[in-house]
């Protein structure tokens, strides 16, 4: 274990003062039901949350705030954290039980959730502005996709209508052409006082996001 312990430590640069801090980040319950890393994924959790919280509302003082908890949402969920944790390799690293292993399926939330334990340990054995250096340099990609994070042009448009009309935007299939297994959607758009615009995809979904962007163009938004 002192091992492993270790190399996992070269691995993320930190030495920890407490070992048994960082051994127990490791543990999954199907190894040991009763001492294990679910406590500190719990304030892994919340530790994550308040960085990006705080980091966010830096990076973008003048943002709404319900772009900022979309460009949260993606930094701090499940298959981010499981990029991160992949990143670090720390499937080696985590201790599971005999009937855990080999099952592919568990391997995602077991790794993800034992990324969140390792930012509970951290921050407990290291402090606030360790587990944040932490955070940031091995989440940089995604915090500068963040950047670029949109609100889809089918939200935007139905945020807007509400908005100024208080009246959700009209989509209406005009037209289904195409081979049934690769079809093409026809849709139009329309909100209160517009006139009706027109737009094509590969499904409904897309064929209505074409139409909104056409709208919100149209409105310069």
């Amino acid at each position: 274990m002192t091992e492993l312990l270790n190399k996992f430590e070269k691995k993320i640069n930190i030495k920890f003062k407490d070992k048994k801090l960082l051994a127990k980040s490791l543990v999954h319950k199907s190894h040991n039901n009763e001492d294990n890393n679910e406590k500190l994924e719990f304030l892994g959790d919340r530790v994550l949350g308040l960085v990006f919280a705080k980091v966010l509302l830096k990076i973008y003082p003048n943002e709404k705030e319900g772009i900022i908890d979309k460009k949260f949402a993606n930094l701090v969920n499940k298959k981010t954290c499981l990029l991160v944790a992949k990143k670090l390799e720390l499937k080696k690293f985590i201790i599971t039980g005999g009937s855990y292993k080999g099952l592919s399926r568990s391997d995602d939330k077991i790794i993800s959730d034992g990324l969140e334990a390792l930012l509970g340990a951290i921050f407990l054995d290291q402090g606030m502005v360790v587990v944040e250096k932490f955070i940031l340099k091995f989440w940089d990609e995604f915090l500068e996709k963040s950047f670029i994070t949109l609100i889809d042009a089918k939200t935007q448009l139905q945020e807007y209508s509400l908005k100024v009309f208080k009246t959700l935007p009209i989509y209406t299939i005009q037209k289904q052409s195409g081979p049934q297994h690769s079809p093409i959607f026809k849709v139009e758009v329309k909100i209160e006082n517009s006139k009706k615009y027109y737009a094509s995809g590969t499904s409904k979904k897309d064929a209505q996001q074409n139409a909104a962007k056409k709208l919100l163009t149209d409105l310069n938004i």
